[in-house]
């Protein structure tokens, strides 16, 4: 069973890439004052992902129709990001996005849907 799902990533994984690739939204065009005001509040983030998961990939369209600089971190084949993402975050589940709250703490939020909502209200596009 694990060998067939194996085989059914590596078959669908490049299509998923590809997709999204073809698909690429074009980004909101912000003045450069206001682009680097918004890429200083997205060093405070990080998006811990899995390449070919379809919900990491529809986060990461959001980020590209708003313009986001986000650091992605691949919690599948970085054993650090991954053991980062279940020792701090509770659970190995992406997309997951890290939030460094202005104290030094971080807040780990899980659902792609509640991630593209987060991003949607702090960064534009309600």
């Amino acid at each position: 069973m694990k060998l067939f799902f194996r085989l059914l990533r590596a078959v669908l994984g490049p299509v998923l890439l590809l997709k999204e690739w073809l698909t690429r939204p074009k980004g909101v065009s912000r003045v450069y004052a206001e682009q680097a005001r918004i890429d200083l509040l997205c060093e405070k983030l990080a998006l811990y992902q899995f390449k070919t998961c379809p919900f990491c990939i529809k986060v990461r369209q959001e980020m590209r129709r708003l313009s986001l600089n986000i650091e992605l971190r691949d919690a599948q084949h970085n054993p650090e990001n991954r053991q980062a993402l279940l020792e701090q975050g509770g659970s190995p589940k992406v997309p997951c996005l890290r939030i460094t709250n202005p104290d030094g703490s971080s807040t780990w939020m899980y659902e792609s849907k509640d991630i593209i909502a987060y991003l949607r209200k702090q960064f534009g596009r309600p």
